[in-house]
């Protein structure tokens, strides 16, 4: 599949890229959003503060171009009713129900 490809290209591993997307996410201060995009050929990660996101002229700038494929909202009202304060336990459960078909689309209509 075109997707893993480009992540074992990107990250080695899809385990490499759960480990660094979860990275980003934890060490997102206060509120934000933690990204895959598809950029330049490639994979990245990158975090964005409050609601800002990659497609913004200001991220651009500040290294988080690109076509978002995959976002993790980590503002604390996304995960407290569930979670409360726990963000890594919510990180970790967002891997549980993710979409990887709508990722997939994603990727194939960015990388086109």
């Amino acid at each position: 599949e075109p997707l893993m490809a480009a992540i074992q290209k990107s990250f080695g591993t899809m385990e490499a890229l759960k480990e660094q997307f979860s990275k980003a996410a934890m060490y997102r201060f206060g509120s934000g959003w933690a990204w895959l995009c598809y950029r330049d050929g490639a994979l990245h990660l990158c975090s964005t503060a409050n609601q800002d996101n990659p497609l913004m002229d200001t991220e651009k700038q500040n290294g988080c171009g690109g076509f978002p494929l995959l976002g993790l909202d980590v503002w604390e009202h996304s995960y407290y009713l569930k979670f409360q304060n726990r963000r890594a336990d919510y990180v970790n459960a967002f891997w549980n129900g993710l979409n990887w078909d709508e990722v997939s689309s994603r990727f194939a209509q960015a990388s086109r």
